[in-house]
């Protein structure tokens, strides 16, 4: 092979690559916003704040709040990917806490149900040393 066709060659490479780089950066670029995940993340917080989840889960709603801004200003800053990541954990985050409040909230029924029980056999075991 001599050394024009080897230019040539190498140059043909260059540029595909280029174009190669160029349809890439484009590609990325034009994403649209997550939209849908930010609305999913954003109807998850309210149904938190809903549940009282800020008492019972205060950290996972502070984090899926703070997830939820920094997906928002992601959107503003073009990085979409990012955006959808964050809006993602966000409405997971949410989920999370929505759940450890159904749990802190069973637990507590629970434990009232046990004192109640509790009650009830010590006033059972009362009435039954009274008679005869």
């Amino acid at each position: 092979m001599n050394g024009t066709s080897q230019t040539k060659r190498e140059r043909r490479v260059r540029l595909w690559v280029v174009i190669a780089g160029v349809l890439t950066v484009g590609a990325c670029a034009s994403l649209p916003p997550p939209t849908s995940d930010l609305q999913a993340a954003h109807r998850a917080i309210t149904q938190a704040q809903e549940a009282n989840a800020g008492r019972y889960a205060p950290e996972q709603m502070g984090e899926a709040r703070a997830k939820w801004v920094s997906a928002n200003d992601a959107v503003t800053a073009q990085r979409m990917t990012t955006a959808a990541r964050l809006a993602n954990e966000s409405r997971a985050e949410a989920e999370l806490a929505v759940s450890m409040t159904a749990e802190a909230r069973a637990r507590a029924v629970n434990d009232e149900m046990m004192r109640s029980t509790k009650v009830l056999i010590e006033e059972m075991d009362r009435s039954s040393g009274d008679m005869p």
